[in-house]
């Protein structure tokens, strides 16, 4: 196995490489310090995966993921920042990587998402994982715990008399809570409602 790593910090840099040193099946691991840098070498050497700083000095490390996707050979892209803010993952998740970890993870925590990666799974960092999920019950917060419940079932695709049925509600009212929920989610028919709550909830996250 192939590995580069893209950091400013020579410390940082020379302290991922000590943490991969004790792979057994990581056979060669690359350095670069800049976006040029990297994708030249991602272009010669073909790693199996980078590991990328997100803030390269003044140069943004989603630029090598974009300059590299479109590329013939399939190079895996593990973002690690100390960012946690929720437009910078989301930036990462639209350029294609295909992990997202702190810096302040433990060693056995890059090793194992170099592992899950690799295995062609996405690895999120849990502490990012926790943050979605905290920021994601902000778009819930105007509905009542009953419109709430509704919704979850509507994530289940239950009809309103099966909704109905299990609240132990009449369906008239499901139908009232029901159109409640869409104005207030500002959304045109249950199948959308039914979909984002199952993106966003507990149950509906799919990160790894």
């Amino acid at each position: 196995m192939k590995i580069l790593v893209v950091d400013d910090h020579p410390l940082v840099r020379k302290g991922i490489l000590s943490i991969l040193a004790c792979e057994n099946n990581i056979k060669t691991v690359l350095e670069a310090a800049n976006v040029n840098e990297a994708v030249n070498i991602i272009n010669l050497q073909k790693p199996n995966l980078a590991i990328v700083d997100l803030n390269l000095g003044k140069e943004d490390g989603l630029d090598i993921i974009k300059r590299i996707k479109n590329k013939a050979f399939d190079t895996k892209f593990i973002i690690l920042t100390s960012s946690l803010k929720k437009e910078d993952f989301i930036r990462s998740e639209e350029a294609g990587a295909d992990g997202y970890i702190l810096k302040d993870a433990f060693a056995e925590d890059i090793i194992y998402a170099i592992n899950i990666v690799l295995r062609g799974r996405k690895y999120i960092d849990p502490e990012i994982t926790k943050y979605q999920l905290e920021s994601s019950n902000n778009i819930f917060e105007d509905l009542t715990p009953r419109e709430y419940d509704v919704l979850v079932e509507l994530g289940k695709g239950m009809s309103n008399f099966e909704i109905a049925k299990k609240l132990f509600i009449s369906e008239y009212t499901v139908k009232k809570h029901v159109s409640s929920i869409l104005l207030k989610l500002d959304l045109n028919h249950r199948t959308q409602a039914a979909l984002l709550v199952n993106q966003f909830s507990p149950g509906g996250v799919t990160y790894a």
